[in-house]
């Protein structure tokens, strides 16, 4: 897929009001797999670990309902061990995944981050684009192109591991249930 379907899904679905304290981006990872397989995988808001290679432990409070909360631990070598994220967004027909972060022991406060996926041709099989954005504070003591490479490393980190656990889920031929709660 070309850069400007890329830009038309960042204009529709990833704008993020920015204040000056804040720094924001967006990540473009295209994944060998078919959509439905890999936004089995992104919707699973109780189950991060299943492609986050930083989460250790995900504990639900609420339903998988709008609103509802995770408490995630998060794997030594990350400048934190817990992260508080509530469900902003969740909309199965447009793959779309909203987060916010509302607590934790680390240093991104006003956090939010939406992604996105997309079906596309690769190599004449489907395949899917993921977008994942951004908008943090800047912490104390940081610059926004710091705050801006960290989280990016990360995000950067997490869609690399969306990528390898698709595809190898791909060739196996499997996929996650849907309305398994």
């Amino acid at each position: 897929m070309d850069g400007g379907m890329e830009a038309q899904y960042i204009r529709s679905h990833h704008t993020h009001e920015i204040r000056e304290n804040q720094c924001t981006s967006a990540l473009v990872k295209h994944i060998k797999a078919p959509v439905h397989l890999v936004w089995s995988l992104v919707r699973r808001f109780d189950q991060p670990q299943k492609y986050k290679p930083f989460v250790s432990r995900c504990i639900m409070k609420g339903d998988l309902g709008i609103g509802s909360v995770r408490e995630v631990d998060v794997k030594s070598g990350l400048p934190a061990t817990t992260s508080t994220e509530r469900l902003e967004l969740l909309n199965d027909e447009e793959h779309i995944l909203g987060i916010k972060i509302v607590g934790g022991d680390h240093r991104l406060r006003n956090y939010s981050s939406i992604i996105t996926v997309h079906p596309e041709i690769m190599d004449g099989r489907p395949g899917t684009m993921v977008i994942e954005s951004f908008v943090v504070d800047v912490p104390d003591g940081n610059t926004k192109d710091e705050t801006c490479y960290f989280v990016e490393a990360l995000i950067r980190c997490n869609l690399k591991s969306l990528a390898d656990v698709s595809e190898r889920m791909d060739v196996q031929d499997q996929t996650e249930p849907i309305n398994r709660y």
